[in-house]
């Protein structure tokens, strides 16, 4: 008879492409391939490579890029980079921010639909395109693999079932009157937390089964609340916050949230450098990565720009946050992700098209120099649900 081990090893493992891998530690970075960043100055060139998804296989180190999908993919820069999911059985990603370019007009072109890759087919295939009446742009998903929710442009988050491979609208919740940005489930799946773009603060969502309300809790933050993670021992909840357009690197502000209790309430804003676009927390809710372009995104002719942003570390001591490290990133770098063990971090660099591997090392961010090379600037990166 089997062990309860070796059991629990065949469930979690899963065929991807031409291996298999243990379905443990799954990463997903979306790429924009029409927008390329020159100096600064928004570029949208011909011939353009293909929007696309690569699935990492975060559980060796370095990872390694399981699958690629580049047919029928939209995606876009614009936005979190928390535009993208991935089932916790590892068997589905879901790719939102579909958009177009119109080379005629020079206008970018945004779609209402989610978009559904069967990561089991061999090759992992783009199966199904879910219209849900609004622009989607940040995603999560519980950890049961039961139900979606995606950020709209329009206010609302739409909420979607899902079943086996089957993704269905099961309704939306008003919240804001602008676009929301970053969105998601606390541990419990019993609750969510969607971010107010353009309205500021962050709203408090009720999960119950399928059924989604608005509450009237309400988590203050900075100016432009972006992208937004919790960590999986439910305690803590991070918030990025861009700030307002500018020609100099001034400062901005992450904030800490307090989730172990409601209501949720903000305990610290954490001052970092300029942008923090990409914003993450360690599985087991010691250490917070911010990846900050730092004036990298401004033009070349601005006096606050710089060549490289800026990947930060701090680590949560007694209830509050303290910066460990600060080291150079990438040019206007995008989303930033742990890896299950919370010892390393994968950092999207778009404009040098790859993606950079950096690892905690005796209480510091260090930089591996580890690369993975990429068809087309990475904008968006999640984790399977912990």
């Amino acid at each position: 008879m089997k062990s309860l081990a070796s059991i629990l090893s065949l469930a979690v493992g899963f065929t991807l492409g031409t291996g298999t891998v243990h379905a443990a530690d799954l990463i997903v970075s979306a790429q924009d391939g029409k927008f390329v960043r020159v100096d600064g100055v928004a570029t949208f060139p011909e011939p353009a490579p293909r929007d696309s998804l690569v699935v990492l296989d975060a559980s060796r180190f370095p990872p390694v890029v399981k699958a690629t999908v580049d047919v029928g993919l939209e995606h876009t820069v614009q936005g979190p980079p928390q535009a993208v999911a991935i089932t916790p059985d590892g068997k589905l990603a879901i790719v939102a921010a579909p958009t177009r370019y119109d080379y005629v007009n020079k206008k970018e072109l945004f779609d209402n639909f989610l978009q559904v890759v069967d990561l089991e087919a061999a090759p992992p295939t783009l199966i199904a395109k879910v219209d849900v009446g609004g622009h989607p742009n940040g995603l999560t998903i519980n950890r049961e693999g039961t139900l979606l929710l995606a950020a709209a442009h329009d206010g609302t988050v739409k909420v979607l079932t899902i079943e086996g491979k089957t993704l269905k609208l099961a309704g939306q919740v008003k919240v804001a009157e602008k676009r929301l940005s970053g969105i998601s489930f606390t541990n419990d799946g019993k609750a969510a937390i969607v971010a107010l773009r353009d309205e500021n603060g962050a709203s408090v969502l009720s999960v119950d089964g399928a059924n989604v309300a608005l509450t009237k809790e309400k988590i203050s933050t900075g100016v432009n609340p972006y992208a937004i993670d919790i960590s999986s021992d439910g305690r803590w909840a991070v918030i990025g916050n861009t700030g307002t357009s500018r020609t100099v690197d001034d400062a901005d502000v992450v904030t800490l949230v307090d989730v172990g209790k409601r209501p949720f309430r903000a305990v610290q804003q954490i001052s970092v450098s300029a942008t923090p676009e990409g914003v993450a927390i360690s599985p087991d809710g010691r250490w917070i990565a911010v990846s900050s372009m730092a004036g990298s995104n401004l033009l070349v002719s601005d006096p606050g720009r710089h060549k490289l942003g800026t990947v930060s570390l701090f680590e949560i001591r007694n209830g509050s946050a303290t910066k460990v490290s600060e080291i150079p990133g990438g040019e206007a770098a995008q989303g930033v992700v742990f890896t299950q063990d919370s010892k390393t971090v994968i950092v999207q660099f778009d404009v040098e098209r790859a993606l950079a591997i950096y690892a905690i090392r005796d209480g510091k961010l260090v930089d591996t120099n580890e690369r993975i090379k990429l068809a087309a600037g990475p904008v968006s990166i999640r984790s399977m649900p912990r």
